[in-house]
């Protein structure tokens, strides 16, 4: 097992130079007798195993940028915890609409690296992790774990995924009814608390170094279902159960040539178990009903985390509007009106997204403790429009890219034949003299991205990443309600109503009708 100084199995550190993992200590830290299943086996080290090291290998160049000279002042800043050091600028809590700009700006810089393919990404969960230096009242009796987490997290830029739903087995029952399936607190220990259970989808756990479990969807009623904690991935009892790997299988069937996006950038879903786990109390940042509740918007991290995901998905639109206009190039269409029309229209929920960015960065909203959170309403558009956007975008490539995309070889391997390689270079070419190599490089590549069972995944993602589809919009109509936004909007009627009666206008600057209107009757 390897170790690295300041690894992030504990929050102490005896380092004296607290700083971001760089990508080969990152990797190494991988190596920590996790408990990892797949096709029914134990993994050992994730960092080397053929379904997950590609990827760990693009998670690595992002941490590798943190320390690039180029990027000194713009992706790496300093931290605001006293220790001198620098950090990625989304993990800072913020202050005002210029640091929100910075840290949207952080996050836009990786998100290009992985060109908006990987979700859930280190700063991901920063979204949440920020909060916990700024609102730290939130988290009482906690607020101390709160802080430490805050400045741990910060400074080693840790990885932190979460798993806050639970499984989708009998929730019209309740949790109560479900204990024996939902994770929940067994007993109380001078240690800490002893859990067990399961939450899903703790999507890339594999590869991060701690989990923030908490709970998203149904209302907690019983404090042994209100904990939230971190737990360290290599913790005993912990057990992640994948489902199959599209990067393994991309390995095992084809080259980097057919599967580029599936074989690098492929965040495992798992079920995460435990199995009489052992949360230390410092570890807890909640463990109360009314607070557990309250968390979800509470705590601010919702409308950060609507940020990230918004950048990132914006930064996925720019690709693919780049892969969309390659492709009718090479099919010879881009100039064909209709078509232009549908690339018009990517182009148009592309400015969208980017738009809603702007939007929750330039209009904040003031947060209990002076930081600003991005604006709710631009967070609320973003979240809808992409369960509606992400569909349209893969109906459109399928629409006018059409059989382009299976009129392809089967395999990187049916190029180095050289009894096939003619009929390759003649029947599969590109439109204006472009190669046939070219031609089917693109299109194995827009098929990982909209058409195989790694595109397909992604469209579910895309589609429940903000949540149940029905809680986004009733949390969008809440939200304005609770702000008294609605309120507002029935004051406009109201007085609209007001200025009319049956006998005609109530208001002194308009002309009643009396004299050219026609009656009937008597």
């Amino acid at each position: 097992m390897t170790q690295v100084a300041d690894a992030p199995g504990s929050t102490s550190t005896t380092s004296e130079e607290r700083r971001p993992f760089t990508g080969a200590e990152y990797l190494a830290s991988l190596d920590d007798g996790r408990e990892v299943w797949l096709d029914g086996e134990r993994v050992g080290n994730v960092a080397e195993h053929p379904a997950f090291r590609n990827t760990a290998r693009m998670v690595a160049r992002l941490y590798d940028a943190m320390h690039d000279p180029a990027n000194q002042g713009t992706l790496a800043v300093p931290t605001d915890t006293g220790n001198g050091g620098f950090t990625h600028p989304f993990y800072k809590a913020p202050y005002s609409p210029t640091e929100l700009r910075a840290g949207a700006e952080g996050v836009a810089e990786w998100a290009r690296m992985t060109y908006g393919w990987l979700g859930r990404s280190p700063d991901y969960k920063a979204a949440f992790l920020s909060t916990l230096g700024s609102h730290t009242e939130f988290y009482a009796p906690y607020q101390d774990n709160a802080r430490r987490w805050y400045t741990e997290c910060q400074e080693r830029l840790l990885y932190v995924n979460h798993a806050i739903i639970n499984p989708p087995v009998d929730r019209g029952l309740g949790m109560e009814a479900v204990g024996d399936v939902f994770m929940r607190v067994l007993e109380e220990t001078d240690d800490g608390l002893i859990v067990s259970g399961a939450k899903v989808v703790a999507t890339n756990s594999a590869l991060t170094h701690y989990n923030f479990v908490g709970n998203y969807g149904l209302p907690v009623k019983s404090k042994e279902f209100s904990a939230m904690f971190m737990v360290p991935m290599a913790t005993p009892g912990v057990k992640l159960i994948c489902r199959q790997s599209y990067e393994l299988n991309a390995a095992t069937n084809g080259d980097p040539f057919d599967y580029p996006l599936s074989s690098r950038l492929d965040e495992n879903d798992s079920i995460l178990v435990f199995d009489r786990v052992l949360v230390p109390w410092e570890n807890v940042f909640c463990y109360d009903v009314d607070k557990a509740n309250e968390f979800f918007a509470g705590s601010g991290f919702v409308f950060r985390a609507m940020l990230h995901g918004c950048v990132r998905l914006a930064v996925k639109f720019d690709f693919l509007v780049g892969l969309l206009t390659k492709a009718l190039e090479m099919t010879g269409t881009s100039e064909f009106r209709g078509v232009q029309t549908r690339v018009g229209e990517l182009v148009c929920l592309r400015n969208l997204f980017w738009t809603c960015v702007d939007s929750m960065v330039d209009n904040p909203v003031a947060w209990a403790d002076g930081t600003c959170v991005p604006n709710p309403d631009a967070a609320s558009v973003y979240r809808l429009m992409m369960t509606q956007a992400y569909p349209r975008a893969k109906e459109i490539f399928e629409q006018d890219v059409a059989s382009a995309l299976i009129y392809l070889p089967s395999s990187s391997r049916d190029w180095k034949n050289p009894e096939l390689r003619p009929y390759l270079d003649q029947f599969v070419r590109g439109s204006a003299g472009r190669t046939a190599e070219d031609r089917v490089k693109l299109m194995k590549l827009i098929w990982d991205a909209i058409g195989s069972e790694f595109g397909g995944r992604h469209e579910l993602y895309e589609r429940n990443y903000s949540g149940n589809h029905e809680n986004l919009r009733i949390e969008a109509y809440m939200g304005q309600k609770m702000s008294g936004q609605i309120d507002s909007y029935r004051a406009m009627v109201d007085r609209c109503l007001t200025e009319y009666d049956l006998d005609g206008w109530t208001v002194p600057d308009l002309v009643n009708n009396d004299d050219v209107r026609r009656h009937v009757g008597g």
